[in-house]
Order: structure tokens, then sequence, then C-alpha cells
């Protein structure tokens, strides 16, 4: 199976998929460690992808969404941002939103929290 077929596979079988350096018990960068914080925090059910554990993955990854960075979140199959974007529709409740729309739980007091520490 090639990365891309694995990589469409993941976010097509899983609900929220986050491609991330490390695991959401151990993140090895701020950026998947805030990412992965605010869905840990939020009691998002998801599936995490260390991309340092693969290279083809790693790289895949970038290729199949079209976007440099990571970490990359993915909700219901679809693209939703890395870390600045993720960060935004938390703040702005696009996040709650984007979840409600697509059956997703998530600890609606816990998002209003991150909201208020942060407004």
């Amino acid at each position: 199976m090639s990365s891309q077929d694995n990589i469409k596979q993941t976010v097509t079988e899983n609900d929220v998929v986050l491609y991330m350096k490390g695991t959401k018990m151990a993140p090895q960068c701020g950026f998947s460690q805030r990412v992965a914080g605010v869905l840990n925090y939020m009691q998002i059910d998801y599936t995490d992808v260390n991309v340092l554990a693969d290279e083809e993955i790693r790289q895949g990854i970038k290729d199949y969404s079209d976007w440099p960075t990571i970490p990359q979140l993915y909700v219901k199959g679809e693209f939703v941002g890395g870390c600045d974007i993720i960060t935004e529709m938390t703040l702005s409740g696009e996040l709650d939103k984007l979840l409600e729309e697509n059956g997703v739980s998530f600890d609606k007091a816990a998002a209003e929290k991150i909201r208020e520490a942060n407004g």
C-alpha cells in the first residue's frame, strides 16, 4: 500500500485524525503539543499518527493535503488545518461548530474554558 493510500484509508476510516510529531500522550514539538492539548482537553476521541515514525508518511501527508507543515487535523476525511488554524477555530467557536456538524462528540464546557482563558 502506498503512503497516499495509507493516509486516505486512515482519514476516511477514523472520524478525527491528527498527523503530528510524536503521539497524543507524548508530543514532540510545540505545535503538535498545542493541537493535541486542545483535542485532549476537549475530550475528543481521535487517532494520532506519529509522522516521525515513518518518513514516507511524514512527506506523504504534506503531499496529500498540499499543506507544508505538521500537525495536520482531519475531521471526517476532510483536512481542517494546522496549528494556527486549529487555534483560531478553537478560540472563535468554529471548531465546535465543525465537530457538531460532523457528529463528533466533545466537551463543550472545556471548549468554553479554553475561550475564557484566552479571551
